[in-house]
Order: structure tokens, then C-alpha cells, then sequence
């Protein structure tokens, strides 16, 4: 990879900028002055410092978001703030994406990768990765509802989805549910409780795969995958 580059790729300004700062002597690669902006560098192998300090490199960047609700799962969106938007630049120069949507006024657990390979296993339709939610059902959730879970609902379009596995927490007037599901349709969990007679008044994704949301960041935050988690990840694959 090209020196230039890599500062670039790194949020050390634009291509210009960053052959001014090789033209001034501030970059070192393996303790020698590089001012020549096509000079090579292996970043896995070679050091590079920028006035004195040295430089880290990652191919890719795994984020856990607690996604807020009002904010969309896009890369970029005219209107709307968008999970992209809430990064700090130092990450968003790794031009990452979020895996998968959460609905605009859905909350949580939101996978953030510049990871094509695994984020293409983790949303494949093969791969039926289980997602688990969190939701207040405004209705009493009943036992009748989680034996039609079991069997898949039809949605309003016709689709029959895949079983679901529901699981009551607190029933009555408006009631406690957590939902696993294996499938990603438009808006699938209130489609799937409208399929019942019932309305999602507040949903909130708690689990992908193996990846559990982490409790500890409040809406908006996120942090980086831990070395273990991003292992996991890697490996898992569908029982």
C-alpha cells in the first residue's frame, strides 16, 4: 500500500495534505524519513510514525452500537441523522456500514463493520443467523400467540414467515415479550404481532448470533468489538 494512502485511509487528511506532511519530514517507516508519497509500506509488517508517534493499522473496525431510536441505518440519508453520523471520524474513515436495519424507531443492538465477508454470512438468508428483541406488546400476549409463533404467521403481504420463538415475560394489558426470529422481512416483528391482533408499542434488539448487546452504553454509544468477540463471530455458524 502506498504511504499516502494509508495516512489518508486514515483520517490524516486529504491525498494533498498528506504529501505535505511526508514533504516535511514528519513521517518515519521504520525509523527512516519517507518523503516520497508512492513509497510502499506493509502495514502489518513495517512501523509507521507521524511525528513521533506511531501510527495503528487495522484492515477492519468492528463496532456494537446501542442504536437510538430516530436515527436510520444507512451509511448516508439526505434528511435523516444516520448511524454513520454518530461516529467519531477516526472511525468513520474505515467507511464502515451498519449489518442489517433496525427500523428508524427501533432500539439497540447494531453490528458496525467495513467486514463485507462477514457481514454477507451473518445476513445471508441461508444462514437463518437468530435474532432476539425485546418489545411491549399492547395487548395481552397469550399462549395461543406463542403456539402461532411456533408455527410462522401470515404477514399482511401473504408470507408465511419461518417459526418464531416467543417467550411471555409479563402478561396483560400491555405486556412483556421476547421475540427470536430467524428471518429480517420490512418491519417483521410488528407485522408478525399485527398477524395476532396485536400492536409493538417499544422494540428493542438484544441479541444477533452469538453477539449480545452490551448493556453498559446508553442509547447512541458504541464501543468496539472485543478481540474474543470478533473471534466468535468468525467462527459462528448456525446450529
Amino acid at each position: 500500500m502506498r504511504v499516502d494512502k494509508l495516512l489518508a485511509n486514515l483520517g490524516y487528511g486529504s491525498r494533498k495534505e498528506v504529501k505535505q506532511l511526508l514533504k516535511s519530514g514528519q513521517v518515519k517507516i521504520n525509523g527512516a524519513v519517507v518523503k516520497d508519497a508512492k513509497e510502499h509500506v506493509d502495514p502489518n509488517k513495517d512501523s509507521v510514525t507521524l511525528h513521533g508517534e506511531v501510527i495503528e493499522y487495522k484492515e477492519f473496525i468492528y463496532l456494537m452500537m446501542n442504536k437510538p431510536p430516530g436515527v436510520l441505518s444507512a451509511t448516508e440519508d439526505n434528511r435523516s441523522e444516520t448511524v454513520i453520523d454518530l461516529l467519531e471520524i477516526e472511525d468513520q474513515v474505515y467507511e464502515p456500514f451498519p449489518v442489517g436495519r433496525l427500523d428508524k424507531d427501533t432500539e439497540g443492538l447494531l453490528l458496525i463493520t467495513n467486514d463485507g465477508k462477514l457481514a454477507h454470512r451473518l445476513l445471508s438468508p441461508k444462514k437463518h443467523v437468530p435474532k432476539t428483541y425485546f418489545a411491549v406488546i399492547d395487548g395481552e400476549v397469550t399462549e395461543e400467540d406463542v403456539r402461532a409463533f411456533q408455527e410462522g404467521v401470515t404477514l399482511d403481504d401473504g408470507y408465511s414467515t419461518k417459526p418464531g420463538e416467543l417467550v411471555i415475560l409479563k402478561s396483560g394489558i400491555r405486556s412483556d415479550i421476547e421475540l427470536t426470529i430467524t428471518e429480517g422481512k420490512f418491519h417483521q416483528v410488528k407485522r408478525m404481532f399485527e398477524a395476532v391482533g396485536k400492536k409493538v408499542v417499544y422494540l428493542k434488539r438484544i441479541t444477533m448470533g452469538p453477539l449480545e448487546l452490551d448493556e453498559t452504553l446508553e442509547l447512541g454509544e458504541y464501543r468496539e468489538l472485543t478481540e474474543e468477540e470478533i473471534q466468535i463471530l468468525k467462527d459462528y455458524e448456525v446450529k
